[in-house]
Order: C-alpha cells, then structure tokens, then sequence
C-alpha cells in the first residue's frame, strides 16, 4: 500500500475528484489505481475568510507499487502506508490459569474484556450498573421526573460516562501501535458509520451509541465472556500481598490471579475501599467549572464565516485557553456542538452538570464545560481529598438549584457584572430537569470564580460574542477527570498488589472513549501475556 497525505480539494468538490487528484498526484493513468480508501480527512477552519478546503490521506493500491515508490522516494507526502491492522499478542491455552476479572464496562473495560474473549480468554465483567436500555430509561428518570438511581445513571452502567456524551473519539495519546484504529474498525463492524474512521474528529453520540454496545456485548458472550450486571465489587480478597478475587455488595466472592480495575472517575465508594485495604494511590490534577451554553448558529458563525451552516461542515466546535492573571488556567472542555447540557450526578443530593450531542448535532444550543485547573496543592489531605472537594461543590450546587436536581444557573453577563440573574435572556437553557437562576459566585472556590470571569471577555477575542449576556453557566461541572490515579508499574499492575490492573478513565489513565478504550487494550494484553506465561510455568512444573 502507498500513503499519500497532504492532498487538498475544496470542500464542495465532486466524488470523482478525488481519484482524479490521487492520479493526478502521482502522474498515473485510470488503469494503474487499483483501489483507494480515506484514511483521514481533516477541515482547518481557523481562517475565517479563506475559502475552506478538505486535506486528505489516502491510502492506496497501484499496479506497480515499487516504481511508483522509487520515483517519490524523495516526496515526503508519498511513502509506504503503514500497516494499522491489530496483531494479537497471545491466544489463550488449552488450560489457561484461570479466566480474567474486569471490573466496569465503559469504554475501558469493554475493549479489555472485548480483546480478552477475542484472544480466547473468555473473560468475567462486572458491571455495578444495568445493561443499556434499562440505565437509559432510568437515566431518563432523572432527567424527566428528577428521580436519581445511584446505581444506573449517567455514570453507572453499560458504556460507562461516554455513553451519554458527544461520543467523541479522537485524542492526543500517543498510539504507535496503532490501538485507535482497532477501536475504530471495532465500532463501525458494530455499526457505526464508516465515516468515524477518516474524519477529523470523529464522533458517534448517545443514540448511535446504544445499539453498538449492545452489539460488542454480544460478541464478547459468543465468545465465551460472560457479563455480570448489577455487580458492584465492594472488596478485595487478598493473600500474600497477591490480589485472589474480588467480594460483590451480596457476599459473593469471585476467585481470580488477574483482576483489571476499569473503574470510572465517579466510582468514589470503590475507591475509598481500595484506599481503606492499602492500594496504592496518588492526588492528581483535575478541573472545576461551569457548562456555558450559546446558540449554536453563534458559534457556526464564528468560527466558518460565510460557510456557516455548509452540510459538509456541521456544527463548528472549539477549543479555548486563558491564563488568568491569578495564575489559574481556564479552558473549554467536551465541547458539544448542537447537543445538550444534562445531569450527571450519581450521588444522591449532588449536582453535576455534562454535555452531550447526537449523531446529528441539530440541537439549537451549543455548550461546552469552562473550567479551571485545580492542584492537590488546592485540597492537602491525601489521595481521596480530591474526593471531598469535589463533594462539597456538588452538594452546594444541590441546594444552590433549590433541593430538586434542578441546577443552579446565571447569565453571562450578570456573572461577569457580579450580580444574581433573575429572568433568562435570549438564549433557553437545555439542562433537564431544569435551572434556578441566581448567583454563581458561591458555587466555586473564588479562585475558579475570579478566573472564569476574567476568561470569558478574552475568549470573546476568539470566538465573537462569546461574552453574549444572555447566554447561560449552568452549574457545576467537576467530573472533567478522576482527582486520583491508582499508580501502575511498566506491567500495567498495581504498584503495590499484584494481580490488579488499574486503567481507563477512573485510575488516571485516560481522558475520554478513545484514550480509555486503548488503555483497555493495553491492559488486556498484559494480562493475557501474563495468564500465558503462568500456564507455560504450570506446564513445566507439572512435567
């Protein structure tokens, strides 16, 4: 296969101007290309007035690859394509040393328990919430008739947080071994559209989400995993300093050697019980804010200008940073074009605030969480101090919201002018079960108030009227990360009790689906080279 990349055609272009510009490129004849496919296809949209452009990388077959190699060997947006394909590292023995826990389901421990069954490993997953369907539903209990279930909400159960979010799939990581494209091509063979394989910034949502999971569920159990729901792990059996199994709320107790922890970062019972049985762990930075809604025909504008609206485009996002001058770093996070504010607590008498988007990003509002960086340095006390912190500013946007789940909220430009908001403006907040208007000033640390204030005007430098008065913060969001990391080794175990696997979001790993579903893969093939190398040893010692 040859790789070309940087290959640019404006946006509007018709379907055969693309194979017309890969021969074009490479001098070829019609003949000569024997089959292409997007790898990627990004839009730079930073330049407001410049006539827009898709940039391309192709991989591609010809008819005589070493020629055509050997007269680009000198191009560098022409070379061999890599190979992205996923190579197994193990495969299960005949008699494997006993079949793998994954304790959570989201993205981490899907892709864990999903490569483990394809390895042959046929794997245990335990999942404290409800299968997809039913936690939607109770989801919806929340959202529609203010009635929480701490155990199959937002956080809790099948698909784990990112099911309710943009379902965005890109990330920084770093990935030579090419695991996102896994993640990938196993979500399109689940049925999500092709296309999540090529664009820029990939994205499934909410709705889409829901049939692909069931389906990835479905195939871990026809190959031999086994998925436990309503198992919610409350502690752990150990001997010798070597984790042996785990203890369920019932009493019962599951044996196993390997035990991977995909926890979310909402688990806070599940950590405390880590903590209070000697696992090692460390505070970790994370950030506080606010949701910031505006209408989403705002930020098209902005950001495309006169190709505002283009149905190749969709609704436009962003990114934004501000170093305040109290030192503070305030910044978008999860931004979601044409989606929703929802609720997203998991604690009774909390609130906490996330965004969300379908497939189609056609909601009116644009929101994105505002935040601000907080360091252990801000709550002494500990690895679970992060914790509490984070409970106290829950709480208090609990009874801020007036007692109901409904979440405290302002405008912008009587948050900037300090002053409560009474009435909303122009711009209709999404968040259900609803808001209660007034003053933000006591939702946060002064420091995280202060700074959001002074950021607000600076991105407006940005992003044209993002200072709108009338558009809407809606309180609190802290779950942007876990305030904790369970410290792992270069083995992927548990700096301190082997046989635990810690990863994904929960442990400090990771940052959204992309980032936690490699992680989970990662962690799954430490386990299945362990679980090879102790058959290996049991083989040897019994002959």
């Amino acid at each position: 296969m040859i790789r070309i990349t940087e290959l640019t055609l404006p946006i509007d272009h018709p379907g055969e101007a693309l194979p017309a510009a890969i021969l074009g490129r490479l001098r070829l004849r019609d003949a000569d290309l024997l089959d292409f496919t997007i790898f990627k296809r990004s839009c730079d949209a930073r330049k407001k007035h410049a006539a827009l452009s898709f940039v391309y990388t192709i991989d591609l077959s010809v008819a005589d690859e070493a020629a055509v190699l050997a007269r680009f060997r000198h191009d560098r947006n022409v070379g061999a394509a890599p190979d992205t394909s996923y190579k197994p590292v193990a495969s299960a023995p005949k008699e494997p040393a006993g079949r793998p826990l994954v304790v959570g389901f989201g993205p981490c421990g899907m892709f864990a328990g999903l490569v483990l069954a394809q390895m042959g490993f046929r794997p245990v997953i335990l999942e404290r919430g409800k299968a997809v369907r039913e936690r939607t539903k109770d989801t919806w209990g929340l959202w529609r008739r203010n009635v929480l279930d701490p155990e199959s909400n937002v956080q809790f159960g099948e698909g784990g947080a990112g099911m309710f979010s943009d379902g965005k799939l890109h990330s920084q990581i770093k990935d030579p071994r090419h695991y996102g494209r896994k993640v990938l091509q196993e979500f399109v063979k689940a049925g999500a559209p092709e296309e999540i394989l090529y664009v820029g910034k990939p994205h499934i949502g909410t709705f889409r989400l829901t049939g692909i999971v069931e389906k990835m569920r479905a195939e871990i159990e026809s190959l031999g995993g086994e998925i436990r729901f309503g198992s919610r792990v409350t502690d752990l059996h150990i001997e010798a300093g070597r984790l042996r199994g785990v203890v369920l709320a019932g009493g019962e107790e599951i044996r196993s050697d390997h035990v991977v922890l995909a926890l979310g970062h909402s688990a806070r019972d599940t950590f405390r019980m880590l903590h209070r049985r000697g696992v090692f762990m460390e505070p970790k930075p994370f950030s506080m804010g606010f949701r910031i809604e505006h209408p989403q025909s705002l930020i098209d504008r902005a950001r495309l200008g006169r190709y505002a609206g283009h149905p190749k485009l969709g609704a436009a996002d962003y990114k934004l940073v501000h170093h305040a001058g109290n030192g503070r770093s305030v910044y978008s996070f999860c931004m979601c074009p044409g989606g929703t504010v929802v609720a997203a607590t998991s604690e009774v008498n909390r609130v906490v605030t996330n965004g969300m988007s379908q497939y189609s990003r056609n909601e009116r509002n644009a929101n994105a969480g505002i935040v601000v960086g907080i360091t252990p340095d801000d709550y002494p006390g500990g690895p679970l101090a992060g914790l509490a912190l984070q409970e106290h500013w829950e709480s208090q946007a609990f009874i801020l919201g007036g007692g109901t789940y409904e979440a405290p909220a302002q405008l912008v430009g009587d948050f900037i002018a300090g002053r409560p908001s009474t009435t909303l403006g122009g711009v209709e907040p999404s968040y259900k079960p609803g808001v209660r208007l007034g003053d933000l000033a006591n939702a946060l640390p002064t420091y995280a108030i202060e700074a959001i204030r002074e950021a607000l005007p600076a991105f407006a430098k940005q992003i044209r009227g993002f200072d709108l008065p009338d558009a809407v913060l809606t309180g609190v969001e802290t779950r942007t990360s876990s305030p904790l990391r369970i410290t792992r080794g270069e083995d992927l175990q548990s700096l301190n009790l082997k046989g635990l696997y810690p990863g994904g979001e929960g442990a400090g790993y990771a940052g959204g689906i992309l980032s936690a579903a490699v992680d989970g893969i990662r962690l799954a093939e430490a386990v299945a080279l362990d679980l090879v190398g102790a058959a290996a040893a049991a083989t040897i010692s019994s002959a």
